[in-house]
């Protein structure tokens, strides 16, 4: 238990801090769900503009230090190719 007010504000301000994050990071995957939901349906163009929103939304993520550049761009990598497969 914080013993000092200095300590005391600290565990307030992770705890709002631990409340934006958590919800930034339910709205990627929420973008996520969109992309995988569209390449499931086959749906080409659908798939393509969830996924574009989805890229956009991860970078956000990115510049907010939710996600590292190297995790976001791995996951980006495997919804492309997943939207590029039911194009063919």
């Amino acid at each position: 238990m914080a013993n000092t007010s200095s300590a005391k504000k600290k565990i307030r301000v992770i705890a709002a801090k631990t409340e934006v994050n958590k919800s930034r990071r339910t709205r990627v995957r929420t973008f996520i769900k969109k992309v995988d939901a569209a390449v499931a349906a086959g749906d080409h163009a659908k798939a393509l503009e969830a996924f574009r929103k989805a890229e956009k939304e991860m970078m956000h993520a990115v510049s907010k230090g939710i996600y590292k550049l190297n995790t976001a761009s791995r996951k980006i990598s495997r919804l492309n190719t997943q939207v590029k497969k039911i194009a063919a």
